[in-house]
């Protein structure tokens, strides 16, 4: 989306405002004034559709043990979840949403903070087999493979841009990635505290993504 540079006549006091909301709110003077004149012609910004997705995607996760983190910027969104395992490490979900989407409208960042190479191990055998599974499922919608990567013990998934042909709204852009994290926290911990049947494992990870697939939420 185009921007111009543009010569205002602000009062001091006026300015020394802006400045002091828009460092309370983690963004800029600019960012800032041009989201107030947004809301008062009746006008959506991006930064506006990603607050409205992030606030939605607040309280469909808000009801799990889920902890939201404080946003540290209008396109990203934190929270973390606790594993079942030695020491109770922490998993961190970010999502990141882009202004100006190309090929992916945003993406979502897992990483896990540990020093332990038994559970960098164990976590990057749970991703091989998560990729490999979407890759599977997802042959239609992706049929170059999802856009994901594994390495360094964090785990990067791309979600798909939103075309004219299958615009989503703010809410159903916010289920659609709320329900994708739950069903992916769900069979991480199942597979944590099962790590010595890998067969069950398998099982309940491929039975829990099919009935995600088919509870009718857009795949993203």
């Amino acid at each position: 989306m185009k921007k111009s540079v543009y010569s205002l006549v602000l009062m001091d006091d006026v300015v020394e405002a802006i400045d002091r909301l828009a460092y309370e709110r983690n963004t800029n003077r600019s960012n800032l004034i041009n989201q107030i004149l947004a809301e008062n012609v009746n006008y959506i910004t991006p930064e506006m559709r990603m607050k409205d997705i992030f606030t939605q995607l607040e309280g469909i996760l808000s009801e799990s043990c889920y902890q939201i983190l404080d946003r540290s910027s209008d396109s990203m969104f934190a929270l973390r979840s606790p594993i079942r395992y030695k020491y109770r490490p922490m998993i961190n979900y970010t999502i990141e949403l882009f202004r100006e989407p190309k090929e992916i409208v945003g993406r979502l960042k897992v990483s896990f903070r540990t020093s332990s190479r038994n559970f960098t191990d164990a976590v990057e055998n749970f991703f091989t087999r998560w990729i490999d599974m979407e890759n599977r499922y997802l042959s239609e919608l992706h049929p170059d493979g999802v856009t994901s990567d594994f390495d360094n013990a964090k785990y990067v998934r791309g979600f798909l841009k939103i075309s004219d042909d299958n615009e989503l709204s703010e809410n159903e852009i916010a289920i659609a990635i709320g329900e994708y994290i739950k069903v992916l926290d769900k069979c991480i911990k199942f597979y944590f505290e099962h790590l010595s049947d890998e067969e069950l494992v398998e099982k309940m990870i491929h039975a829990s993504y099919e009935d995600y697939l088919k509870s009718g939420v857009n795949i993203v």
